[in-house]
């Protein structure tokens, strides 16, 4: 690999690919959900709002032979790469976006994907895959009936639950940092690190994310973190 590499991962089925040649830019889209209002005695002012799902569009070909521009060593034929993208955004699912030698990775949907040949040129097929960033949510249901809390019996001492941590959660590492949740791309060692919790892939050999200020720095074993 020279250079960058930029890695996905299918969440469903843990298979992860690396693109085959490098986009000539890649640009990451934070944008806020603002909006400008008018106010008597004032005039506009800006509202401010939470950020919105962060999108990248990343152009570049599927080559069918190897050329001096190829990222990975290992190239495949360009359905291997076309058909592992459309069965992603066929079964609703999304994948992991990874930007080796970057502190780029977050999990992201596929918003549009369109390929093809341009000028007559069919020795490498021509893409445009458009991505946005996932976020887990999970409905909540409201209960308007209050429950009489149990009074524990005197003499019996309730036993502490667990000290569990989620998406957000500050916490300590220690363990192996690895570029992606299947334990590709080995890296350096955490000790007695404390870290935010990133992502979570649930059923993955390494399925916690971890970084600093929102920046991915890696993924480790559920056994190497402790809740802060």
């Amino acid at each position: 690999m020279d250079g960058f590499g930029i890695f996905l991962t299918d969440y469903k089925t843990s298979k992860t690919i690396q693109l085959p040649v490098n986009p000539a830019e890649l640009k990451l889209k934070y944008e806020g959900d603002n909006n400008s209002q008018s106010v008597v005695n004032l005039g506009e002012i800006n509202r401010l709002g939470n950020l919105k799902l962060v999108g990248t569009t990343i152009e570049s070909t599927f080559p069918t032979d190897v050329t001096t521009y190829v990222a990975d060593d290992n190239l495949q034929e360009p359905q291997f790469y076309i058909n592992f993208i459309k069965k992603i955004q066929k079964a609703k699912g999304h994948m992991q976006f990874v930007v080796a030698n970057t502190k780029i990775s977050m999990p992201m949907t596929i918003e549009n994907f369109e390929y093809g040949f341009e000028k007559g040129y069919d020795e490498e097929y021509v893409y445009t895959l458009d991505l946005k960033q996932y976020r887990e949510f999970a409905a909540t249901k409201v209960s308007k009936s209050k429950k009489k809390k149990k009074k524990s019996k005197k003499g019996k001492k309730r036993i502490s639950p667990p000290k569990k941590f989620g998406v957000g959660s500050s916490v300590v590492v220690n363990g192996r940092l690895y570029m992606d949740s299947n334990g590709n791309g080995p890296g350096a060692y955490e000790k007695n690190a404390k870290r935010q919790v990133i992502n979570i892939a649930t059923g993955h050999k390494y399925p916690i994310c971890v970084g600093i200020n929102g920046a991915a720095r890696g993924w480790v074993k559920k056994s190497d973190v402790k809740k802060a």
